[in-house]
């Protein structure tokens, strides 16, 4: 039944407009339910908006976009893409908004969703590049990167002018430009921080988001600081800027322990360009010079003031000391550190070490006349100016990164010439008052009263080696090794001069005996007061065993053998003054040797005759000496390079044989 109805309604004509009256309701009713959609769409699209949660309107935005420009249809309602454009501009400037207030402390989680919105965006962007341009909307591409990092800009411009100088420890400077630079300086350490600690996690790594706030901050603060400098500034601040420059900015800001890991310096670039660094180079070295210069003039003014208002030098754990090295290193040493940091060379420290030099000089020249004027009263303050010399001296050879090598030459060169006028003072009053104990030496009164004489030697060394007990003991080992040294120089002149004629092996070997006596007695001495120079203990019983030979043709073996000992070294003649005594020796072939002689040295001063000679004054005897000692010496000569002339004509035969006819 229910069939048959149905069939009978659907045939009935009357039924046809009843049934395309429903479809048009039904039409009707879908535009009403796409109206309310779009309307439910545009509605969360402003809540979305309005909670700044940028993620989830761009989403919504990109598919109400789909729908208007997904279809190939051209033809689309202007109200439809007017309003949609007003949609994409309020989000930018929500974007603008939330970028702005990055630093602001519960904006994190907008932060995040903004800049998930930029990559979305990116995305889009790149989907409708490859569409031709009439296909687009008309607001694409949006670029939101661009936007974004604009809008940083301006952001760490607004922080940077607005800073607080109290906030940032500036306002108890001087000026009002290092005020400016440091209110500066401590705003981007201080904003930095923010984007490690905060901002970062906001980002994606690939972001880079930590280089390019460094990056603007960096831009910010050269822009200003070339600003400050378009003028011309006063040398404290233009030393400021350098300092902030050079160890500041990259030292105390960027290398912080938590922003070296995620900023690269070297991205960064210079602050300022290199013809305004170069003025400012030239204007604080001009000051750095000029203040270098009065330091070590009023450090040295009142050293010698000292001498000559007769103040004695402190005595410090029983060493009379200057704190003349002691003002003047520390000070040389940073200047010229910081010379180095701030120019990034070495090159102007040598300024800095002339005047050094020169100052040294100077102080020569009044030590020499202070010498002259007190005469024997000097003692206390030469002791004193040996420390300071061998402070000096110290620094100058470790501090090699700090000094050219000339330079470096000529200044230990300066030090060595002080040091010598001091100790010289000391040797020569030694020397003066030892005198009449050294005449006794190798005479009469030297073989009766041996002890006698070699005590009275050594109690008159003994009491000037205590007398040198206030100097320090560096100083005071290397006085003693000079005064060591000229000791054994005075006693061969002494010896030289002949004064006991040694008649008959017994006497000779007597006398050899009373060398050895006095070379241990005169070397433990000084072994025992500190001199270090133990080669001086090895000369005189090596003389004396030359003293004891007959024979001239076992002499001269002898002499030659005692040459082989000492390989590569040279004579005692070329040290100090006092090496000027060996040239009065007599035609006596006896040689003093020390750890620097040559064979070559030897054979020559061998033949050495005394100036005070001349041929009248050579008899026989000396003549037939003469003779000996060079064939000994020829002989010598030959043996020693014989296999080298067998090896080169060995060599040279075969091209002889070979060119000969």
């Amino acid at each position: 039944m229910a069939t048959d109805s149905t069939q009978v309604s659907s045939g009935d004509p009357e039924l046809g407009p009843q049934k395309n009256k429903q479809r048009t309701k039904v039409s009707d009713k879908i535009k009403f339910l796409n109206f309310t959609k779009s309307k439910s769409a545009h509605e969360r699209l402003s809540a979305e908006l309005e909670q700044n949660r940028l993620a989830e309107a761009q989403k919504l935005l990109v598919a109400a976009e789909e729908r208007l420009f997904g279809s190939n249809e051209l033809a689309r309602a202007e109200e439809e893409v007017d309003k949609m454009q007003a949609d994409y501009e309020t989000f930018i400037l929500n974007l603008k908004m939330i970028i702005y207030e990055s630093f602001i402390e519960d904006n994190q989680e907008k932060l995040k969703s903004a800049v998930t919105a930029i990559l979305q965006e990116e995305a889009q962007d790149k989907r409708w590049e490859t569409l031709a341009m009439e296909k687009r909307p008309v607001w694409r591409p949006i670029r939101c990167r661009e936007i974004h990092d604009t809008q940083l800009k301006t952001v760490v411009e607004e922080r940077m002018k607005n800073a607080n100088e109290e906030e940032n420890g500036a306002d108890k400077l001087s000026s009002p430009l290092k005020r400016e630079v440091c209110r500066l300086g401590k705003q981007i350490q201080k904003d930095l921080l923010v984007v490690v600690r905060r901002l970062r996690e906001c980002y994606p790594p690939d972001f880079n988001i930590c280089i390019i706030y460094a990056q603007l901050y960096h831009q910010a603060f050269s822009t200003r600081l070339q600003e400050l400098t378009r003028s011309s500034v006063d040398v404290e601040d233009c030393c400021y800027i350098l300092s902030w420059i050079t160890f500041h900015y990259p030292s105390d800001v960027l290398t912080h322990q938590e922003l070296k890991e995620h900023i690269d310096q070297s991205s960064l670039g210079p602050l300022l360009p290199e013809g305004t660094l170069k003025i400012l180079h030239e204007q604080y070295f001009s000051y750095k010079e000029e203040e270098v210069r009065k330091w070590l003039s009023n450090a040295f003014g009142k050293e010698m003031k000292k001498w000559s208002d007769g103040i004695e030098p402190q005595l410090v754990d029983g060493f009379y000391v200057s704190s003349l090295a002691v003002d003047i290193i520390p000070l040389i040493d940073s200047s010229m550190k910081e010379i180095k940091a701030i120019l990034g060379s070495e090159s102007k420290n040598e300024y800095i070490l002339c005047q050094l030099d020169s100052c040294l000089k100077e102080y020569m020249r009044n030590l020499e006349e202070l010498i002259k004027v007190k005469q024997g009263g000097a003692a206390n303050t030469l002791c004193a100016i040996l420390v300071s010399i061998q402070q000096f001296g110290v620094y100058v050879q470790e501090a090699e990164s700090l000094f050219p090598e000339k330079t470096r030459r000529i200044l230990l060169c300066t030090l060595e010439n002080i040091k010598t006028i001091c100790q010289q003072y000391f040797l020569s009053r030694i020397h003066t008052e030892l005198k009449p104990l050294y005449r006794k030496l190798w005479t009469d009164a030297w073989c009766h009263r041996h002890d006698e004489v070699l005590d009275g030697l050594v109690k008159g060394l003994e009491n000037h080696i205590h007398n040198l007990e206030t100097l320090e003991s560096v100083c005071q080992e290397e006085l003693l090794g000079k005064l060591h040294l000229a000791v054994m120089v005075e006693y061969v002149r002494q010896m030289m001069k002949r004064k006991q004629k040694l008649k008959g092996k017994k006497r000779q070997e007597e006398a050899a005996d009373f060398m050895c006596q006095d070379n241990r007695m005169i070397c433990s001495t000084f072994s025992e007061a500190g001199s270090n120079e133990k080669w001086l203990s090895e000369i005189l019983p090596r003389l004396s065993e030359i003293l004891k030979l007959q024979d001239p043709g076992s002499l001269e073996l002898e002499r030659v053998s005692l040459a082989r000992i000492y390989p590569d070294l040279r004579y005692i003649f070329v040290t100090d003054p006092l090496s000027s005594a060996l040239t009065h020796q007599t035609t006596s072939p006896m040689i003093l040797f020390t750890p620097s002689s040559t064979i070559f040295d030897y054979h020559l001063y061998l033949f050495t005759i005394p100036r005070h000679h001349t041929h009248s004054t050579i008899d026989n005897h000396h003549c037939f000496q003469f003779l000996s000692v060079l064939f000994f010496a020829t002989f010598y000569v030959c043996l020693y390079y014989l296999p080298f002339v067998i090896k080169v004509i060995y060599l040279m035969l075969p091209f002889v044989l070979l060119v000969s006819p």
